[in-house]
């Protein structure tokens, strides 16, 4: 099967009728990721082209696939999942493919709204045609449209699906009344205490809250964050945005493109606060959060997402935030109490697959052993504020 290359990216085009064919990135339409990104049947910002391009960009050793599925007859961009093998992902040499990608919490492809099971399925058949045995997201929301989708389009091959490390975490539904919202989630009480810390800090001076959406406002924003955030327990452990060349290259790229808006709460005009927002259809994305550790006393972190819960749940245009965050976040979870089921769904692309069963094994295997490794390796890490 022939190959063209751009960007180090391959795609892999497959029709609703099941076939397939390998073509150059340069090949698709220019608008056609675009296109289908607004009219997804669940939104994924993290597989916009002008996010997914610049994180790939920032590991270019993961020599990134895209299994795409098309319909038939207009030729209309239905599927688009970004994909790696799974020795670039796991080091594992196995016949599997991997919905890997740097900095990417969530990996539900996009999927046409109006085709959308098919789209699944086409996706499928791509991957088996590139030789996988098996196609894992390891970041996938359960129970919604696109997880749906595949579900039917399994049945439909007579395919048997595992999901594993099945968590929830935290998201807000933003069509509520901010205020009501948070006093039933908070507690008056909880509610009280923060407006009092508020209070205190407007006696530490200026307080103001800022939504930076244009690129040049965005820019400047985003120096002031990884400033933030390498000043912070992320900076002391060398994993701040801004640290390593590649990863700054990443994420200033991706603000350039105009993939972020980003909120912050400032004091006398200097951000004690910075929270980095990511937008697809009607559903947003908080990607990262940083916060003056020193003003740790007046919660920061939390005083800035209650002005962020307040924002978004006043624009008509946003239905849903997710968190982006851990299962269990200390923080988060006390202020939005919707849950989002994710999971990494492993979908064997044959029936009846002894290998797929085998790798879905030593997948679960090698995941066990690095929650036991980093367990360990985290502790003795000193904790972190609880409302920050």
């Amino acid at each position: 099967m022939g190959e063209a290359a751009m960007s180090r990216v391959d795609v892999l085009s497959a029709r609703a009728v099941d076939t397939a064919t390998a073509v150059g990135l340069a090949q698709v339409r220019p608008g056609a990721w675009n296109n289908l990104a607004g009219q997804a049947a669940e939104p994924n910002a993290f597989y916009d082209a002008r996010y997914a391009m610049p994180a790939y960009g920032s590991a270019p050793n993961l020599a990134p696939q895209a299994l795409l599925a098309y319909s038939g007859g207009e030729r209309l961009l239905t599927g688009l999942l970004p994909v790696v093998s799974a020795w670039s992902a796991l080091r594992l040499p196995v016949p599997a493919l991997v919905a890997h990608q740097p900095y990417t919490p969530l990996t539900v492809p996009l999927l046409h709204k109006d085709h959308a099971v098919e789209a699944a399925g086409t996706l499928i058949d791509a991957a088996a045609a590139r030789g996988a045995r098996l196609l894992s997201l390891p970041a996938m929301v359960l129970y919604g449209p696109a997880h749906a989708a595949f579900e039917e389009a399994i049945t439909r091959r007579g395919l048997t699906a595992t999901i594993h490390n099945r968590h929830e975490r935290a998201m807000l539904d933003a069509r509520q009344d901010a205020e009501t919202y948070l006093r039933a989630g908070f507690g008056s009480k909880r509610l009280k205490e923060m407006r009092r810390l508020r209070h205190r800090l407007d006696d530490e001076g200026t307080v103001a809250f800022v939504m930076s959406n244009t690129p040049k406002d965005v820019a400047a924003a985003l120096e002031r964050f990884l400033l933030l955030e390498a000043a912070g327990w992320k900076g002391a452990g060398g994993t701040g945005l801004g640290q390593k060349q590649s990863d700054a290259g990443f994420v200033r790229r991706a603000a350039a493109e105009g993939m972020f808006a980003i909120g912050e709460l400032t004091l006398n005009g200097r951000a004690i606060a910075s929270g980095i927002m990511m937008q697809q259809a009607d559903r947003a994305f908080f990607f990262k959060i940083a916060y003056d550790e020193t003003l740790a006393r007046y919660s920061p972190g939390v005083q800035l997402t209650l002005e962020l819960t307040r924002l978004y749940a006043a624009d008509p245009d946003i239905a849903s935030i997710d968190s982006t965050a851990d299962a269990g976040h200390p923080m988060i979870d006390h202020v939005w109490r919707e849950r989002l089921s994710v999971g990494d769904l492993l979908i064997p692309t044959r029936p009846n697959d002894a290998l797929a069963k085998a790798i879905i094994t030593l997948m679960a295997a090698r995941r066990g052993a690095r929650t036991r490794l980093k367990a360990l390796m985290h502790r003795d890490k000193p904790s972190k504020e609880k409302n920050t």
